[in-house]
């Protein structure tokens, strides 16, 4: 469920029409939905009661300041992958002890910055980094709470290039090798191992792929223990996917990935962590774009927009499917037909959709991507020059931009001419 509904025939967010944010801001832009984000983190909080848990969002789903102000408000925690994420958090009002710091590669002022502001635990995905950390907290004379990223090889049935628990992926250590790991960890200086972390993949549809893995850590857990390690928390990844083409079967609910959590691992007396982010935020976000041209091309025509692929990158990168809306609602029985939903930019790649059939809609009219609210705004690009676009946030009947659009000057005046050839 989102907060994005027709309203005397104009598409609202909350309780303001979206046509009169386009008035304000100018197009295209992103809004998000506070009521839709408090609902979706609510949703995973109730369902893992009463399991001692943290909701940690994954921030790398749309990290601006002010949807993290709110999230930390509700009392989640906030999953980080970079030292500019964990500034990003602290700045909005996480304490340390509830950011959680994964990634394949830290770096050691990465190390240092999460060590001097405070941190949960760290994610750790390989020996070379749990040494390295080490070294750091031994350094700093801190001790470290760490688990580690185990690789169960566990196939998500997810796209390629967000599968992320296979033998084959970048990710984690084999579980096989746990052992040896927390073994070398337990004789390390500065660190402590107080859990496990696994992360299969993003956008999963399918909860066997979860239970399977969880099985897996439960079974680690237990074999763990045995050999003296104190495993008291187990962070449990994110990954459960949102409805992005609304025709089609809805991923699991909340509630249904709680219960199979309860039911893998609910009764290890471990505190549980699972890092949401797509199902927070990606159906709490539009990306609202203006119809510049109606092409009519050699056997198919093109609707030519103002947004472009380095606003929303996602279609041309994992030829994803967003649901398109026209911000005026289409009469009752209105005819479909085929077009192909373009951008500006100069490569054959800004092609949002082929062929979706779409009522008909004017050049001047306003269309709305559904599910833009997690990998948007966060992967987008100044290409070809087009600045960075403003991001809204709606609250009932209010709005506000928490992010404007840079000018052309403040774009160009980032870059530095050399004094070899100034003159």
């Amino acid at each position: 469920m989102d907060h994005f509904l027709y309203r005397d025939g104009v598409l609202h967010a909350e309780d303001v029409p979206l046509a009169e944010i386009a008035a304000a801001v100018g197009t295209p832009f992103y809004v998000y939905s506070s009521a839709t984000l408090t609902r979706h983190y609510k949703l995973f909080d109730e369902a893992l009661s009463p399991l001692d848990h943290l909701v940690c969002y994954a921030m790398k789903a749309n990290s601006n300041q002010a949807v993290l102000k709110l999230m930390a408000s509700l009392g989640a925690g906030v999953d980080v992958v970079s030292g500019g994420e964990y500034a990003r958090a602290k700045a909005a009002g996480f304490p340390g002890e509830r950011i959680v710091f994964s990634g394949v590669g830290k770096t050691v002022a990465e190390m240092e910055m999460a060590l001097e502001g405070g941190i949960r635990q760290f994610n750790l995905e390989s020996e070379p980094e749990m040494r390295q950390l080490s070294e750091v907290a031994q350094r700093l004379g801190k001790t470290v709470p760490v688990t580690v990223r185990v690789n169960p090889d566990v196939d998500a049935k997810t796209h390629e290039k967000i599968a992320t628990g296979k033998s084959e992926n970048k990710f984690g250590i084999p579980i096989a090798k746990a052992r040896e790991v927390y073994s070398e960890i337990a004789a390390l200086p500065g660190l402590e191992a107080i859990g496990i972390d696994v992360h299969i993949g993003s956008q999963l549809t399918d909860l066997q792929p979860f239970e399977d893995a969880y099985r897996m850590v439960a079974d680690l857990t237990h074999t763990l223990r045995a050999d003296g390690h104190d495993i008291r928390r187990l962070d449990l990844g994110g990954g459960l996917g949102i409805p992005y083409e609304r025709s089609n079967t809805a991923p699991p609910l909340p509630v249904e990935f709680g219960e199979l959590v309860k039911r893998t691992v609910g009764d290890l007396g471990c505190e549980i962590e699972i890092e949401p982010g797509r199902l927070i935020a990606g159906n709490a976000g539009l990306l609202v774009s203006e119809v510049i041209y109606v092409k009519e091309g050699d056997g198919r025509n093109f609707l030519i927009l103002d947004a472009a692929m380095n606003d929303l990158i996602r279609p041309a990168m994992y030829g994803a499917y967003h649901d398109i809306l026209p911000v005026i609602e289409p009469a009752a029985g209105a005819e479909l037909h085929p077009i192909d939903v373009v951008g500006p930019v100069c490569e054959s790649g800004d092609t949002f959709t082929k062929q979706r059939k779409l009522p008909p809609i004017e050049a001047g009219g306003l269309v709305a991507f559904r599910s833009a609210g997690a990998y948007g705004a966060v992967m987008s690009s100044e290409y070809n020059t087009r600045p960075l676009i403003p991001e809204v946030l709606v609250h009932e009947h209010q709005f506000a931009v928490i992010r404007a659009r840079p000018s052309y000057e403040e774009i160009i005046n980032r870059d530095t001419i050399p004094a070899w050839l100034e003159g």
